[in-house]
């Protein structure tokens, strides 16, 4: 009898537990306390000549330290997504949805690393790293690559899996709208709105408040556990 116990065991699928929707929290308070940082140690012009340097130079290492735990945890919501999909998971959106995911944490990492790089060769000349063309250089990358390439993969990312909870309801449909008038207001978006960067994480902040009562509440007396 415990051998047929074990046997059924080893052949049954691997959930992911129902905590791993804390996951798309973490992601969303530690990138939202980066970026709020960030926006405000650093101009909004990516042509700024690195004044802010010399006195919040320490603030902004700390925002882009907080960047990879960040995407650890971005990369658990991306599966706590995916195993409440289950096998009603479509190949194209699931390709689509996946690769825009990792592409969007990607180009974030790249970004991240050269506003930090920034920060270290300033620490290493501080006297003539400032508005050389170095500076300029990696400033202009990290804001174009967050602000432009970045940020649309993660409008695609919503729009995907917006399209996915209307079509599967593995999500509220009011997470679907939501997201696709978040998603469209990315994609319009020109680098000049300043903090349509928090749209993103917001959107995720919601999404996994959702998942976590859901799930919650799936578990009370009330019914069986669903997955998530």
């Amino acid at each position: 009898m415990r051998e047929a116990v074990e046997t059924l065991r080893s052949t049954e699928p691997l959930r992911a537990p129902r905590a791993a929707a804390v996951a798309g929290i973490l992601f969303s308070v530690l990138l939202i306390a980066s970026m709020l940082m960030l926006r405000l140690s650093v101009p909004a012009d990516p042509l700024d000549r690195g004044e802010w340097l010399a006195s919040k130079s320490g603030r902004v290492a700390l925002a882009m330290n907080l960047v990879p735990f960040s995407g650890v945890a971005f990369l658990w919501f991306i599966g706590v997504l995916r195993d409440r999909l289950g096998a009603r998971e479509d190949r194209l959106f699931a390709t689509v949805f996946l690769g825009s995911g990792l592409l969007y944490l990607g180009m974030l990492f790249v970004a991240a690393a050269a506003l930090h790089g920034v920060v270290g060769l300033y620490a290493a000349d501080p006297a003539g790293f400032p508005g050389s063309p170095s500076f300029a250089f990696a400033r202009v990358l990290a804001f174009e690559i967050a602000n432009v390439y970045a940020l649309k993969m993660a409008a695609v990312f919503i729009v995907v899996t917006s399209t996915l909870a209307w079509r599967t309801r593995f999500l509220a449909r009011w997470a679907a709208w939501l997201g696709y008038a978040v998603a469209a207001a990315m994609l319009v978006n020109t680098t000049y709105v300043a903090w349509i960067l928090l749209a993103f994480p917001g959107w995720v902040l919601l999404v996994s408040l959702y998942i976590l009562w859901d799930n919650l509440r799936a578990s009370g007396p009330a019914g069986p556990a669903t997955d998530g």
